[in-house]
């Protein structure tokens, strides 16, 4: 027996897949979110940014909204698996499977599947302290901290990538800042990269704000955090009230994503195109953290209600055009 088409099939129950089904929903569309149940924010206990959500569980947040869709909208179905394969059919539709024998078929695809962040690159006892005492976001997490006596910001090679946004010394003095905001004092750990510190000298006019160039060796979480203890090469150590710092990502999807031959960005994202995020392959949209370089809550919620009104727009041409609408 051939599986259910639905008009669209999300891969992803974060806030960018629930948008683009609260879209769907809106217009008596059907789809099928389908959630792998782990999550970019799972370390996180609260989230920020969020109207009404300020403060919350991320998993509260997604429960709500879940909830929302499942009580009110009855053509919005999800289920709990991972999605190892998916193509194109010779009709156009889209087909993807589990690889436990589950398969569904959409008109379109929605790709909400996020990225992960790569940690254990980092240098050891990082990723003990990612999201405790580590924040790579001051607006999501960092308020909390505020008052502390010193803070820290690490460089590492997220931040030096020749495809940031910004020059490296310019992006490290401005997280730099933000954090002196939440702490008296700041320094800016190079990790030996010695060519960056004249630079950021240079750029540097805060006497709470300096720079140290020494070799780090190891990160500890301090109790439960966030308090941060950096040991460097030569045997000495520096506690600070939490690190600012940013690990490489990856697409949590990226077999998904090289099956269906998306185009990228420099950057590692999935190129979408504004406002409605189709990808290079017609029929195919993506949002949220896998295809911006502004990875939060609200870009994804606000990308994914938009692909949600790009594929609605397609569906009721196509069926307006066999007159089936």
């Amino acid at each position: 027996m051939s599986p259910t088409l639905f008009d669209v099939v999300i891969i992803g129950g974060g806030p960018g897949g629930l948008s683009i089904a609260t879209a769907l929903a809106r217009q008596t569309h059907t789809a099928v979110v389908l959630d792998s149940g782990r999550y970019r924010n799972a370390v996180s206990k609260h989230m920020h940014n969020v109207p009404g959500f300020d403060h919350v569980d991320p998993a509260e947040f997604r429960a709500k909204a879940k909830a929302d869709l499942v009580k009110r909208y009855k053509s919005i179905e999800f289920q709990t698996t991972e999605i190892k394969e998916v193509k194109r059919a010779d009709d156009g539709t889209f087909e993807v499977s589990d690889g436990q024998g589950a398969v569904w078929r959409g008109k379109k695809l929605g790709l909400g599947s996020g990225v992960r962040d790569r940690t254990e690159d980092e240098v050891k006892g990082y990723e003990e302290c990612w999201g405790r005492g580590i924040f790579h976001c001051l607006f999501c997490h960092g308020f909390e901290e505020r008052g502390t006596e010193t803070a820290g910001f690490l460089v590492n090679d997220m931040m030096t990538a020749p495809t940031n946004p910004m020059p490296p010394a310019d992006m490290i003095t401005h997280v730099s800042r933000m954090a002196k905001r939440l702490a008296k004092n700041v320094i800016i750990y190079t990790n030996g990269r010695a060519e960056l510190v004249d630079e950021l000298k240079a750029k540097i006019h805060s006497s709470k704000i300096i720079v140290d160039n020494r070799v780090i060796d190891h990160l500890s979480l301090v109790g439960e955090g966030p308090h941060v203890k950096i040991t460097f090469e030569d045997g000495t150590t520096k506690t600070e009230g939490f690190l600012a710092s940013h690990p490489k990502v990856e697409q949590r999807a990226g077999s998904l994503v090289e099956q269906l031959g998306l185009e990228m960005t420099p950057g590692g994202d999935i190129k979408a195109n504004p406002p409605m995020n189709e990808t290079s392959v017609k029929g195919v949209f993506a949002v949220g953290d896998a295809a911006t370089p502004i990875k939060s809550v609200m870009q994804a919620m606000y990308m994914g209600m938009f692909a949600g009104v790009g594929m609605v727009t397609q569906l009721q041409i196509e069926l307006e055009l066999k007159d089936e609408l």
